[in-house]
Formats: C-alpha cells, sequence, structure tokens
C-alpha cells in the first residue's frame, strides 16, 4: 500500500473536522451550548478528545467556526462579488438562495436561533453578529435608496425582521410553514425591480 498524499492527508483532515462541527452544531441546538461538553462532542463523533483539540482550540473556539462558517456563507450569497454593493440581480438571488439555505441547512439554522436564547453564548458571537448585521444593512439600505424609497432604513429593517422570521417559523415548523410558496411574493414586495 501505498503511502497516503498530502492531499489525501488534508482530504482526511476536512472530514475529521467537518464530522466535529457537524456533531456540536447538533449537540449545541438540542442541549444547549453550556451543557454540551467538549467530552460528550468526541464520544458521539466517536473521536478522542485529544483529537477534538487537534482541530479546534477549545469549546468556544468550536461554536465560533461554525456559526462564523454559516455568516460567511450568507455574506457570499448576498454579495457574491464582495463589492459592497447590492444589485437587483444579488437581492433576487439572496431571496431565494438564504431561503433554500435555511432548508439545506437546517441544522445550523436551528443552532443560529439558539444562540438567540442563550444570552452567555449570544455574548460570544456578538460581535461578530453586529459586524455582519451593520455591512448587510448598510447595503440595504444603499439598495432601497437607490430604488427611491423614502424610508430606507425601515425597509431594509422591516426585510431583515421578515426574512429572519421566515427562516424561524420554518425551523420550528416546516410542515407547517410554505417558505416556498412565499419566496416570489417577498421578491415582488422587496426587490423593487425596475421594469
Amino acid at each position: 500500500m501505498a503511502p497516503r498524499t498530502e492531499e489525501q492527508f488534508e482530504e482526511i483532515r476536512e472530514t475529521k473536522k467537518a464530522l466535529i462541527m457537524d456533531t456540536a452544531m447538533e449537540l449545541f441546538a438540542s442541549e444547549g451550548y453550556h451543557p454540551t461538553s467538549i467530552s460528550k462532542i468526541a464520544k458521539k463523533a466517536n473521536i478522542s478528545k485529544g483529537l477534538l483539540y487537534n482541530y479546534f482550540e477549545s469549546k468556544e473556539d468550536l461554536l465560533l467556526k461554525i456559526m462564523t462558517a454559516g455568516l460567511a456563507e450568507m455574506i457570499a450569497v448576498f454579495d457574491p462579488d464582495n463589492d459592497g454593493v447590492l444589485t437587483e440581480e444579488e437581492m433576487v438571488n439572496f431571496i431565494s438562495e438564504i431561503l433554500q439555505m435555511v432548508k439545506r441547512k437546517h441544522k445550523y439554522w436551528k443552532l443560529y436561533y439558539a444562540v438567540f436564547f442563550q444570552p452567555k453564548v449570544n455574548e460570544i458571537l456578538s460581535e461578530k453578529f453586529e459586524e455582519l448585521y451593520s455591512k448587510m444593512v448598510a447595503m440595504l439600505v444603499e439598495y432601497y435608496k437607490s430604488h427611491g424609497l423614502e424610508k430606507p432604513v425601515q425597509e431594509a429593517l422591516l426585510f431583515g425582521a421578515l426574512l429572519d422570521g421566515m427562516a424561524f417559523n420554518y425551523i420550528m415548523s416546516p410542515e407547517l410553514f410554505p417558505i416556498e410558496i412565499l419566496t416570489e411574493t417577498i421578491k415582488d414586495k422587496f426587490c423593487y425591480i425596475r421594469k
């Protein structure tokens, strides 16, 4: 048997890291951040505690990496060309993609909302959330200004609250909340596409 290549080692490393993050995400969301120990995560992932610490410095580091990865994915959909300007096409795409992301990444979004109900955990993440939220709101405000809305700040905040509410309702009761049906309605009401 030939020795493993550097690429194979990296692939194994990424697979283990993803397993740990996925396991922690599930436990943090269902049992809470503080009651979930590193030992419990390692046991459920079927790895040693020592191996877990090869990938993450601490439980806090693990939570930050999980949440940061999800937020980075959201920003990549919101501002795909990373130019800080939201176009109509990007806005329409964002609405479709974010709601599909909520469906695909159910565990992540369950954790995302669970964090808000754990104030001490929320403190760990608040700086990162505020930075992201401020950037997105500023882009939305400029988008609505460019479309001639009289109250662009209020429109941006309302849009964000609506998406949050939809995602939360879907996470809590996916069978009762028809997220697909509402996607087109949101596009019609919040994109202000110029004809």
